[in-house]
């Protein structure tokens, strides 16, 4: 097991070793926090292309050290102004690949310049150059890389810009051989001199609606132009004297608050990690919060949600109450995407940026726009086309996101910054890490490192199946399936349990790093 990084002074985690390295290096040429997560967060579009990139979207919580203030940047995408239900009639749901499924405008170029803007030392210039650099003169292919290629081949080669790029010479490369993305590297460089303008409103938009237009899209000039994120207020609890903080919706960060509400209710000091019960305390905790989530995640622009029922202790000791420590209860599953690419930075001053972003789906919608080089999102497929759904498709409208975030503050300060990949899986397993600091006094690395699960599916087939890793003691596993669960063992260290990144402040100032050993990620300290 790999051992926590420990710094003094400043810490990157993502999962991706070159972009923490990227991060790093801003951070030493003298750019803050700020402008190490942007490049972290470019890096990781070049880098990761099969969970990250400019097509997709972000969700951001800063903290600056000079207004002592936290504050959630959300760069989601709303639908474009032509995508109604009508354009899907006779289907029964959104494809999730193809044209039809890039519907909602990317977010994330735009939340670069708003975190730059607000809070940035450096020019986009300078905090791009390391992705520009490596979309250039390529990099090493990664073993993940490599097995999300193999795995969406036959979707890559029906789009022949995502082909010409993801499967050169008409087949996946091989590991660590160089990958590089010229016209992504050109359009880094684009974006770099004329800043957010010309991905909205300039030359670049029109090139990337132009061919998406070609391909059947339904995406306008005016849909990228009307385009902007929101800064806006995070939602918080508390939690054993912690002060926790997600995004507010339409992120599902309020799910991970909820489930931190339920386990509140309990002494842990009695509950022995990795056993029988902290496991099913855990799943059906994380069940009930779902059940919520799924009734009322959206656009708050377009449905109320009830924060303050759903993030009452009260509530949550009702929950509590309804937990049986030796039944499983079913409940309805839903598809939820599972590419995604979290990180984290604190600098020298301890301002503290964590940050996640996607495509939704492995290579997201498997379209290119053209030389561009960029891959477009398919976020939009999670819209329903039932006109009754609370999360029903509606033109300018932000979809349900799984994207979130997280921080907890322990006096007023930064504590733990963390988050994970994976889809359903972000708030089980962001539940895991935090239990696992707070509760049981593990470091970053060993809380990321000790066994996962994911109950449901991630994206695909509808399952109650609760996934647990091979190195879960068999014993465990059977009482498990004794209580209801429908236990499928997978890998000792299995990719579908996400990548997960966390920074801990300890008493002394420390800044522990710690990255997930099922990802290609780096904890990088100094």
């Amino acid at each position: 097991m790999s051992k926590t990084i420990v710094g003094s002074k400043t810490m990157v985690v993502s999962p991706h070793y070159l972009a923490s390295q990227a991060g790093n290096t801003i951070l030493q040429k003298g750019g803050n926090a700020f402008d190490a997560a942007v490049a972290v967060s470019a890096c990781l579009a070049v880098v990761y292309p099969h969970m990250t990139g400019l097509g997709g979207d972000s969700f951001w919580l800063t903290y600056s050290t000079k207004d002592k203030r936290i504050r959630a940047y959300n760069g989601s995408g709303r639908s474009g102004f032509n995508v109604t239900r009508d354009v899907y009639k006779g289907k029964s749901s959104i494809p999730t690949r193809g044209i039809e499924s890039v519907i909602t405008v990317p977010g994330m170029v735009d939340s670069w310049d708003a975190i730059l803007k607000e809070y940035g030392r450096l020019s986009l210039v300078e905090v791009l150059e390391p992705a520009i650099e490596y979309a250039r003169t390529g990099f090493p292919f990664s073993k993940d890389q490599h097995e999300n290629t193999v795995k969406c081949i036959e979707m890559l080669q029906r789009d022949d810009d995502a082909a010409a790029i993801f499967l050169p010479d008409h087949k996946v490369p091989n590991v660590n051989e160089r990958f590089i993305q010229a016209d992504l590297a050109d359009t880094l460089k684009e974006i770099a001199r004329n800043g957010r303008e010309s991905f909205y409103k300039g030359e670049l938009g029109k090139r990337i609606i132009h061919r998406l237009k070609e391909k059947g899209g339904l995406l306008t000039e005016a849909d990228f132009a009307e385009h902007k994120g929101v800064w806006t207020e995070p939602i918080s609890t508390t939690y054993r004297g912690c002060q926790m903080y997600q995004a507010p919706p339409n992120s599902q960060g309020f799910t991970g608050l909820m489930a931190l509400n339920i386990l509140e209710n309990y002494d842990f000091s009695s509950i022995l990690e990795g056993s029988y019960e902290y496991y099913h305390l855990l799943v059906e905790t994380l069940k009930r919060c779902f059940q919520d989530r799924n009734h009322y995640l959206t656009d708050p622009d377009f449905h109320s949600i009830p924060l303050d029922k759903l993030l009452s202790k009260s509530y949550a000791q009702k929950m509590a109450r309804s937990i049986q420590f030796d039944r499983a209860r079913h409940i309805q599953t839903q598809s939820v995407g599972s590419d995604t690419a979290h990180a984290a930075v604190i600098d020298e001053e301890g301002n503290a940026v964590s940050f996640i972003q996607s495509l939704y789906f492995e290579f997201g919608s498997g379209v290119v726009a053209g030389d561009t080089g960029i891959i477009m999102q398919n976020r939009g497929s999670f819209f329903s086309l039932d006109s009754s759904h609370v999360n029903r498709l509606e033109p300018r409208k932000r979809t349900f996101h799984t994207l979130m975030p997280a921080m907890a503050f322990k006096d007023g300060r930064p504590r733990i910054l963390y988050g994970t990949q994976g889809g359903e899986g972000q708030p089980q397993t962001q539940t895991v890490m935090v239990t696992r600091m707070i509760d049981y006094g593990m470091d970053p690395q060993q809380a990321i490192s000790e066994p996962r699960f994911v109950w449901g599916r991630t994206w695909g087939e509808a399952t109650q199946e609760l996934k647990i890793e091979g190195r879960v003691p068999l014993a465990v596993i059977e009482q498990l399936m004794a209580a209801g669960h429908l236990v499928k063992r997978v890998g000792e260290f299995d990719g579908i349990m996400g990548h997960a990144n966390a920074i801990m402040v300890d008493d002394q100032g420390f800044l522990h790093g710690g990255v997930d050993p099922r990802s290609d990620g780096a904890a990088i300290g100094r």
